[in-house]
């Protein structure tokens, strides 16, 4: 999905990958019972980037999530709705790295982690996008830059999530503020090189794993500002069982880096 139109969603004197309306980019939308969410996030984004390409990947959901995706896709007569259907629910991260196969498999050039709850606004889109076509490699949308905000968000989740992010930052030795954010932009190249094959991380660390990827392999980081509004309906899926494994897995890595970096071996 090359686009050769002359006006990027931001970027001055180099050739944009995404196109001024959005087109060259997917949006990846996970989506588990999100049946009254997911319309509105779709109708949204295409109104903020009429010419991005979307795609739903439900995983089973039982409150027919699925079938209102399939609906949405049959009512988009410009073709940019796609739908994949998982048997398994198996993770976040088992269904953003099915879409990311997905559109591999096809010309785009900067996919896009984005969640369907409403948590994630379309709206500031364009700002990541800018971020892209400005050179960079993987664009995090981030609460914690000057400029970040969290709306609606319960006292006791925003310390855990700073505290989850400081660690991973200490631990890692890594300048990401928000290396736990879910709105990311991607250019395919730096997909095509981290190895998505190996990676078996789940929700929370998911995140973490494929940006500590991306930077370990050299790529251009960036975060822009987004403002995180908690979701409004429905009820959010994070796990006890997923914090544990972000914990271990980080301060596994970041013994390994520094290990690495003294010249020991495992």
């Amino acid at each position: 999905m090359t686009n050769s139109d002359p006006s990027p969603v931001g970027g001055v004197g180099r050739t944009p990958l995404v196109a001024a309306d959005g087109g060259g980019a997917l949006v990846v939308i996970p989506t588990y019972n999100e049946r009254d969410n997911l319309p509105i996030i779709v109708g949204r984004l295409q109104s903020t980037l009429s010419g991005v390409h979307i795609l739903v990947v439900d995983d089973s959901s039982p409150d027919g999530t699925g079938e209102v995706a399939d609906e949405l896709a049959a009512a988009d007569d410009a073709g940019r709705i796609h739908v994949m259907h998982r048997v398994d629910k198996d993770g976040l991260g088992k269904a953003y790295l099915a879409g990311f196969a997905w559109g591999l498999a096809r010309d785009y050039e900067v996919i896009i982690e984005m969640d369907a709850d409403g948590s994630h606004a379309p709206e500031q889109l364009p700002a990541l996008l800018a971020a892209i076509n400005d050179g960079a490699d993987l664009v995090i949308g981030s609460r914690y830059v000057r400029g970040g905000k969290l709306v609606n968000w319960p006292r006791r989740r925003e310390i855990l999530s700073r505290g989850a992010n400081t660690y991973a930052r200490l631990a890692l030795g890594a300048g990401i503020h928000d290396i736990t954010a879910g709105y990311r932009a991607y250019r395919r190249a730096a997909l095509e090189m981290i190895s998505l094959d190996t990676v078996e991380s789940a929700g929370y660390c998911f995140q973490i794993d494929l940006a500590w990827r991306t930077i370990q392999a050299g790529f251009d980081v960036r975060e822009v500002p987004i403002t995180f509004t908690e979701r409004e309906i429905g009820q959010s899926k994070m796990s006890g069982g997923v914090m544990s494994e972000a914990f271990i897995k980080v301060l596994r890595w970041g013994a390994e880096a520094r290990m690495a970096q003294l010249g020991i071996r495992r």
